[in-house]
């Protein structure tokens, strides 16, 4: 039997097509990232999802915590699902994830585990068209070569259930990525207050003080949150940018942050 892959969908529009443009560009973007010092090992990371040029300098800023760290041999990814509507976690009926710089493996044996769940289900379509999970694809691949991965895309679930489901995969081998922007469409100082004020339940662990209009991957924040609260983790801001602040222009922005969890 073949290797089965799940191709990209947004190679050409949120990312570089071509190989070569895309690793240079990613590694422009680590290279100009700042890099926090936390005090502690990174277990989890939320970063934003939009196009390279508008979100790729803030996810550098979280991807650039992963450098030399070389212990980590699994990635758990949530991301949502912003086309298609499903009760409870996806995954890719897939071996490998493709992008423009060759594939990601699929960590089978951990998505044997979490197949257990009765709200886990295998679905190629709803990750067919899904850019949330595919655009963090490229900077693993750069910083953490040859580490496989869980892509999980949430839909209509309590985040409390997709803790209990991820919960069991998190060793001291295993990062959880949680993939989200923040606020959308409101004028520059209207997002930067309210992204201020998702920050700050972000940092407190507080998953109950966010709603729809926190972030559009809100159900995996909560659910990160809610781990944090479990395992006793820190978290920590580490960058807190609109798309006013990098690509585009001021009147209608997107937000992003970068937050490390451990």
């Amino acid at each position: 039997m073949g290797t089965s892959v799940r191709p990209p969908a947004v190679a050409g529009a949120f990312y570089p097509a071509d190989p070569d443009r895309l690793a240079a560009e990613v590694r422009a973007h680590l290279a100009a990232a700042a890099r926090p010092a936390l005090g502690f090992a990174v277990r989890g990371l939320i970063v934003p999802h939009a196009g390279y040029v508008y979100s790729g300098p803030v996810a550098a800023t979280g991807y650039r915590l992963l450098e030399g760290r070389d212990d980590l041999r699994r990635v758990v990814m949530l991301g949502p699902s912003h086309f298609v509507w499903f009760p409870g976690l996806a995954l890719p009926d897939v071996d490998c994830l493709e992008t423009p710089l060759g594939v990601v493996d699929v960590d089978r044996d951990a998505v044997a585990l979490v197949e257990r769940e009765a709200l886990v289900v295998e679905s190629s379509a709803v990750h067919e068209r899904e850019h949330s999970l595919e655009v963090q694809l490229p900077f693993l691949q750069i910083i953490l070569p040859g580490v496989p991965v869980v892509p999980l895309l949430t839909g209509e679930v309590d985040p409390r259930r997709v803790a209990d489901v991820v919960e069991p995969l998190l060793d001291d081998e295993t990062l959880l990525l949680v993939s989200s922007d923040l606020s959308h469409y409101h004028d520059y100082d209207t997002a930067r207050h309210l992204d201020a004020v998702t920050a700050r339940a972000i940092v407190d662990a507080r998953p109950e003080a966010l709603d729809r209009d926190s972030a559009c991957g809100r159900t995996g924040i909560q659910a990160a949150l809610h781990l944090a609260r479990r395992l006793d983790w820190r978290v920590v801001s580490c960058d807190l940018r609109n798309s006013g602040d990098t690509a585009g222009p001021r009147d209608r922005v997107v937000g992003y942050g970068t937050f490390a969890l451990g």
